[in-house]
């Protein structure tokens, strides 16, 4: 759902029914976010992305909005249509409808503005939990329908934890889905509605278990014609990353891949990119590292273990000094660090694993996401958690069996060789958008699940000496082609033992 971006103070200004205490302002607008999964959208948006792919068709559909909030995706096209023409123009050619009486209401003296007497923005600006019941009327209109719109996103697992009333939409012929937006696709498949444009979540091509239902469900029968992906905040109270999809019905169900182009948009930069969703892959974008991690992972016996914490030091209590830093004490810009003493075990353990994953980018190039000695950075012999385990903070990593001093450097070089050059390939895709800032580039999270599965690549227990060499003389290069061309090798030597 949607309204105007604009500062509280000018809503406050237009008289609108905004409650003069911006603090309580924001708490409701906030709670209705919790409640409805709302987001409301600026009429630029329209403007800049959407009307130039339907200007020249003004005339050959009725345009809908079925989660119109304050009209702003398609009340807008008024302002190109001759003002002697507009009542006309919005009787045969526009339809809103919105959950929220307040939203309509809002809705209806936006038309007015545009020059609509209010009984005819009445008639077709109308409160309906379209989720629930599908105005099954707008398929017999004059014109066919192009549903133009922003609909509710609140995720399920959130839903079932602050918004029960929202759980029913999950029931029957929707149960599996996982998000309110996927149901609203549903819901315009189930109605053959044949040309769509959706401002949804980016998870929607790129998410995994959250929107691999939905697009196995709903792609075989839609092309993308066009996509408009944003890494910048274009919401006003959510980080949520969007994208725009152009949506177009097929004649047959395809069952093949899709390719469409799509235009990245970030704080410094727009770039154009071709992209092919697969079948097998869940019509997943960016999955040349997911690819990877299937082709090559698991290869070695040993086990991959994250977090050292106080329980595991109490429990191994010695003579050994070990110099620890303690991730739950952060302040002034930096850990604390306390000296432990563990006995024989935990000690050999700890030094024998000096490595930590970075899992999320500080903003600088030389602080990205990756491995990372932990004596080298922060002068210490292992990373303990003394509180709650967080994911965003450094993790010292465990292996057994233990790897040599060079085969670790090898793995550390090795693995961030490879993380690169797939954020480099696809422009960072396959990780999770952190939050927006003034960074030099988007920040990113690298998961738990894909730093094990990248770790289980490194063929070190395949590899005889000489071929050790050879792979780290590669990763000085950054010859990843290369890197593969040996994994290959060494994918088939290990099958022929058996």
């Amino acid at each position: 759902m949607k309204g105007l971006i604009k500062s509280y103070e000018e809503k406050i200004n237009e008289n609108i029914g905004y409650i003069k205490d911006i603090s309580t302002t924001y708490r409701i607008e906030k709670e209705k976010i919790r409640e409805y999964g709302i987001h409301f959208t600026s009429s630029e948006i329209f403007k800049r992305y959407i009307f130039p792919e339907i200007q020249n068709f003004l005339y050959n559909y009725v345009f809908v909005d079925l989660f119109c909030g304050e009209g702003n995706l398609i009340l807008p096209i008024l302002e190109f249509i001759p003002e002697e023409k507009r009542e006309a123009y919005f009787k045969d050619h526009l339809y809103l409808f919105d959950i929220q009486k307040e939203m309509v209401e809002k809705s209806v003296k936006k038309a007015i503005k545009y020059g609509i007497l209010e009984n005819v923005a009445r008639e077709n600006i109308r409160v309906q939990d379209t989720l629930k019941n599908y105005p099954l009327f707008i398929k017999n209109l004059k014109y066919p329908v192009y549903h133009i719109t922003n609909p509710p996103y609140l995720y399920i697992g959130y839903i079932a934890k602050n918004s029960e009333r929202n759980l029913e939409y999950f029931s029957g012929e929707n149960s599996g889905f996982q998000d309110l937006y996927q149901i609203a696709l549903m819901n315009d498949l189930r109605n053959d509605i044949k040309k769509l444009v959706y401002i949804i979540p980016t998870n929607f091509l790129f998410g995994f278990s959250s929107a691999n239902k939905i697009r196995m469900d709903f792609l075989p029968f839609y092309e993308i014609k066009k996509a408009i992906i944003f890494e910048r905040q274009i919401f006003e109270f959510t980080g949520t990353n969007v994208c725009i999809c152009f949506f177009e019905k097929v004649e047959k169900v395809n069952k093949k891949s899709i390719t469409f182009q799509a235009i990245k948009i970030n704080k410094n930069r727009s770039i154009k990119k071709i992209y092919s969703l697969s079948p097998e892959n869940s019509y997943r974008a960016g999955s040349e590292f997911n690819e990877f991690i299937s082709l090559y992972g698991k290869k070695n016996v040993f086990n991959i273990k994250f977090y050292l914490t106080i329980d595991e030091v109490i429990k191994n209590k010695g003579k050994n000094p070990v110099k620890l830093l303690d991730v739950n004490s952060f302040s002034d810009g930096y850990y604390k660090f306390k000296t432990y003493m563990v006995n024989q075990n935990l000690y050999k353990t700890i030094k024998n694993n000096p490595l930590f994953i970075r899992t999320l980018d500080t903003g600088k190039w030389e602080g990205r996401a990756g491995i990372y000695n932990i004596k080298e950075v922060f002068g210490v012999d292992g990373i303990l958690v003394t509180k709650e385990k967080y994911r965003t903070h450094p993790i010292q990593i465990f292996i057994t069996p233990s790897l040599s001093e060079d085969d670790l450097e090898l793995l550390k070089n090795y693995f961030n060789l490879v993380l690169e050059y797939f954020r480099d390939i696809t422009d960072s895709e396959f990780l999770t958008t952190f939050k927006y800032s003034n960074s030099e580039y988007v920040r990113k999270y690298l998961g738990l699940s894909q730093t094990k599965k990248l770790i289980e690549t490194f063929p070190i227990y395949l590899m005889s000496d000489k071929e050790k060499q050879v792979l780290k003389i590669l990763v000085q290069q950054k010859n990843v082609e290369d890197i593969k061309y040996i994994l290959n090798n060494l994918e088939t030597e290990s099958n022929n033992l058996f």
